[in-house]
């Protein structure tokens, strides 16, 4: 069956983010045919055209990392109402310039959490959009996580058992869609 590299995106540059927490515990519920490789992005600096024809060495590592990979799973929060600077910030630099797009074909997982009732719907329907103008595979359901202290524990396992569960067979159906998508 073999395996696949997918870039782990987490959509915050807090600290403490929760939704780090959550990726390191999709990873953990990963499964054997996906091999997870953290992709930073908090040190890009802000996109400029500017900056295109003598790319920073921290945008040339960044987009090596994602060519290199065969899929992406983005976990963010939501900043009003909408995606993360940081993170709107590396989308911007992998998709320039255009015909050097990143993005494009590449199977893509979004989810994300916050201590809300509906988690992070709203930005990831922006991400879903703005993904898929870029080209990107991006699966469909929704995984909404609303974040309890508890939710998660110190050795990135989820506490409770529907919630387990539940991504689990996010993460089963993400391993599915990035055997049928990804390129051979």
């Amino acid at each position: 069956m073999g395996s696949y590299r997918v870039a782990v995106i987490v959509g915050s540059n807090h600290s403490a983010s929760i939704n780090r927490k959550l990726a390191q515990a999709l990873v953990r519920l990963g499964g054997e045919t996906l091999e997870f490789e953290w992709i930073r992005i908090d040190d890009l600096p802000l996109y400029s055209l500017d900056l295109e024809g003598s790319r920073p060495p921290e945008v040339t590592r960044f987009t090596d990392q994602m060519k290199a990979v065969d899929a992406v799973l983005v976990v963010t929060p939501e900043h009003n109402r909408s995606l993360p600077a940081v993170l709107k910030n590396a989308i911007d630099w992998g998709s320039k310039p255009a015909p050097d797009n990143v993005w494009r074909g590449k199977p893509a997982a979004i989810t994300g959490t916050s201590p809300g009732a509906i988690g992070t719907a709203l930005v990831q329907q922006h991400l879903r959009q703005i993904l898929g103008i870029l080209g990107a595979h991006v699966m469909g359901g929704e995984v909404y996580i609303s974040f309890k202290p508890d939710l998660i524990a110190e050795d990135d396992t989820v506490t409770n058992e529907s919630t387990r569960v539940f991504l689990e067979t996010f993460m089963g159906q993400f391993a599915t869609f990035v055997r049928k998508l990804a390129a051979p």
